[in-house]
């Protein structure tokens, strides 16, 4: 290109220094002089800088941050400048410009276009944030299995961080459609009311699970109000309906808005927005689907757990259950007390262990206690019962073996009459008044096991204040003490049993729980199952010299 003679002339030597090539380099570079003024530029430099001729100025023809990084070099006389090469944009480029300082105070300024890099650090960078957001988001959306926590969540993150305002609308119950919104900087407000999704464009089809339309598509000014949290000020400006994705079925959609200053929703915004959307959804049709699991397995578990035990006929029954896990509330211990119409009646109850522990062992529990409910006229006749008990099992390839202990309970004047049955279970144990402990003569086979069971029935009486206890082997064979192996055992629990002499049935059972519990500590144990049935007192004790256990009179 033309340049001025003396020019030329001064910066020969600092071109012959970085090469005669410089000119037909591919990348932009231009010699300034010590004073600012173009010395020499390449073609490529001659492009990108139209007016830089020879004898221009810098500030005249280059960008006024590359004139000032030049201004910086000579005055410093540093190729760096004392503060790296320089950056900034010119028209729709981002350049970098570095260096090069002659010994006479001439500087080769050599570009390099950084646009493309800058801007793939910039989308890795924006992912990243995006990616961190997004795992948080994830992390504190399934932190809780509550719909309206989770709701709440979802509608408080997209108001901080992706628009002004979050409206998430559910599915509808009923004719009414839950909702919960939120403002930024604001509270999150459940409603529950009767709405028009056709009211808001896209959002019927987002209920459905449909994809959403392009937010352009939707004039904000013609929202309801019920679309408009509390608390935006100012007109709405742009909105996006997107859905939720759920296991299958949409848990809803999440309408954002945008405050008319503000921008609005570009392609990768929206884009970003179903990204969020779909951890919302899986995170509330999890919550939607543990409590619907929730609701089903506690109607279920109505008829699993032990009931409330109370005074039938005047004679007094407590019972007390502890699941082999303390995270769980059915097992394989189960006892039940079939009240008789009339006194002169006897009343049946039963307490039983399933082979194994959890929800199996609970499922064949409410077998056998569904069965026995539906034997109960037989219950005149325990051996009788038990040979049909035991057919049913038998015939069940997938039942498994049961041990039982039955009790008829009938009040005759003072005495209380009992008949007592083993079928392979711990005999039922009888504390006397003056706290003997005696054991029931009854035993038997097992249930569900062989094709034929047989049986031997006791008779017991008991005395007013007497108690007969009917348990499970969990208490006996549960580990624990001083080295936490050793099993509590028979003599441990008859000795236990003696202390409980005269209490009512609800103190025995309190008493054998507590000391079960102490036993154990948080050691493993199997479940563990007792029933008291303890004689009425003719009247309350009275106590001999102040220290005694007292005794009863009629």
């Amino acid at each position: 290109m033309t340049t001025f003679e003396g020019s030329s002339r001064r910066s020969r030597g600092l071109v012959l220094g970085v090469g005669a090539s410089w000119a037909q380099a591919p990348y932009p570079a231009l010699i300034a002089d010590r004073a600012g003024g173009v010395v020499e530029v390449n073609a490529a430099a001659a492009v990108l800088f139209p007016g830089a001729l020879s004898g221009t100025r810098l500030d005249d023809v280059v960008p006024a941050w590359l004139a000032d990084a030049h201004r910086r070099v000579t005055e410093d006389g540093n190729a760096d400048g004392g503060k790296g090469p320089a950056r900034g944009r010119h028209d729709a480029l981002t350049l970098e410009a570095r260096p090069t300082v002659g010994d006479d105070g001439d500087v080769v300024w050599w570009l390099v276009d950084d646009t493309d890099r800058l801007l793939a650090e910039t989308a890795l960078r924006d992912e990243r944030e995006r990616t961190a957001f997004l795992a948080e988001a994830s992390t504190r959306l399934l932190a809780s299995l509550n719909v309206e926590r989770c709701m709440e969540v979802a509608v408080s993150i997209a108001a901080e961080h992706l628009a002004d305002a979050a409206l998430l609308v559910a599915p509808a119950a009923g004719k009414r459609h839950p909702m919960a919104a939120s403002v930024r900087g604001g509270s999150v407000v459940h409603t529950d009311g009767r709405v028009d999704p056709s009211a808001v464009p896209g959002l019927s089809e987002a209920l459905q699970g449909f994809p959403p339309v392009p937010s352009r598509w939707i004039d904000p000014s013609t929202l309801p109000d019920w679309a408009v949290p509390d608390g935006m000020d100012g007109a709405v400006g742009s909105v996006v309906v997107t859905p939720l994705p759920g296991h299958g079925v949409p848990a809803g959609a999440l309408i954002l808005l945008r405050r008319g200053e503000n921008a609005a929703f570009d392609a990768s915004e929206e884009v970003f927005a179903r990204v969020f959307a779909a951890r919302a959804g899986v995170a509330l049709s999890a919550a939607r689907l543990y409590t619907e699991q929730a609701s089903i397995t506690a109607t279920l578990m109505v008829e699993l757990l032990p009931p409330k035990l109370r005074h039938v006929h005047g004679v007094e029954f407590a019972g007390g259950y502890r699941a082999s896990r303390d995270t769980e509330r059915i097992g394989g211990d189960f006892y039940d007390v079939h009240p008789s119409a009339s006194s002169d009646q006897e009343t049946f109850a039963v307490l039983g262990d399933v082979c194994g522990k959890g929800l199996a062992a609970a499922v064949l529990t409410g077998k056998i206690r569904n069965t026995l409910q539906a034997l109960l006229p037989l219950a005149d006749d325990h051996e009788n019962l038990l040979r049909r008990l035991n057919g049913a099992l038998v015939n069940d390839r997938q039942a498994r073996y049961a041990t039982l202990v039955l009790a008829s309970v009938r009040r005759e004047g003072r005495a209380t009459r009992l008949r007592l049955t083993s079928a392979g279970h711990p005999r039922p144990l009888i504390v006397r008044y003056d706290g003997q402990v005696e054991e029931a003569d009854t035993s038997g086979t097992l249930i569900g096991a062989l094709p034929e069971v047989n049986a031997r029935t006791a008779h017991v009486d008991l005395r007013p204040g007497e108690t007969c206890l009917l348990y499970t082997d969990g208490i006996t064979e549960a580990r624990g003490g001083p080295l936490g192996d050793v099993m509590f055992g028979e003599e441990r629990l008859r000795a236990a049993l003696a202390e409980c002499a005269g209490l009512p049935a609800e103190a025995v059972v309190e008493r054998l729980q507590m000391l079960a519990s102490e036993w154990v500590g948080g050691g493993p144990h199997d479940d563990i199952a007792v029933v008291a049935i303890t004689a009425p007192h003719g009247t309350r004790p009275t106590a001999v010299e102040g220290h005694t256990r007292g005794r009863y009179t009629s």
